[in-house]
């Protein structure tokens, strides 16, 4: 089970604790980052089950054997998506009946793929720090496409007051991604 002192924690302080051995700080990098991994070899290199597996398992494996050649411990999240990419063309080309050059990848659309990927990794986080009632009126409205009136009914909430909620939480989910930057901590924490 996850802590949640470690779940709220920065990529860079998390990779802190994760130089120091702690395994729990190691499960949360490999839970924080998991989907994300996966997508890129699901999604943008088109990888089968099978193959996204190896990739997944390669990522991991290196990411922990090769922690310390990490400049910045704030830039985990570029370094495991490069890896994961790298992984995918090696995975591709072993796989490959034929020699595959850079010309039979479609660059763009892996390109814009991996933006996708990444922006979505950035609003799930910014999901996740927001208080449980505005995840679920967002998950409920953007996710699940649901009406004002099944949210309402669902939640015990007027259906007249469901777009104020809505509006409040986007501004809370917006300040939280604007402060992606510059994330405060709790002192003391290491």
């Amino acid at each position: 089970m996850r802590q949640m002192s470690l779940a709220s924690l920065t990529d860079a302080r998390l990779v802190a604790r994760c130089r120091t051995g702690e395994q729990a700080a190691w499960a949360e990098l490999v839970d924080r980052f998991s989907r994300y991994v996966y997508a890129i070899a699901t999604q943008a290199y088109r990888l089968g089950p099978d193959d996204a597996e190896e990739v997944f398992q390669e990522v991991f494996a290196r990411a922990y054997e090769h922690l310390d050649r990490l400049r910045d411990d704030s830039a985990i999240r570029p370094w495991i998506g490069q890896l994961t990419r790298r992984l995918s063309i090696d995975r591709i080309r072993a796989t490959a009946r034929e020699v595959v050059d850079s010309d039979a990848l479609d660059i763009p659309v892996v390109d814009e793929t991996l933006e996708r990927l990444d922006d979505a990794l950035t609003v799930h986080e910014g999901l996740s720090a927001l208080p449980e009632h505005c995840r679920e009126i967002l998950d409920r409205f953007f996710a699940r496409d649901e009406s004002y009136q099944t949210i309402g009914d669902a939640l015990a909430i007027a259906p007249g007051t469901i777009a104020s909620r809505i509006s409040r939480c986007l501004k809370k989910l917006r300040a939280q991604l604007e402060g992606r930057s510059e994330p405060s901590e709790p002192s003391g924490e290491r």
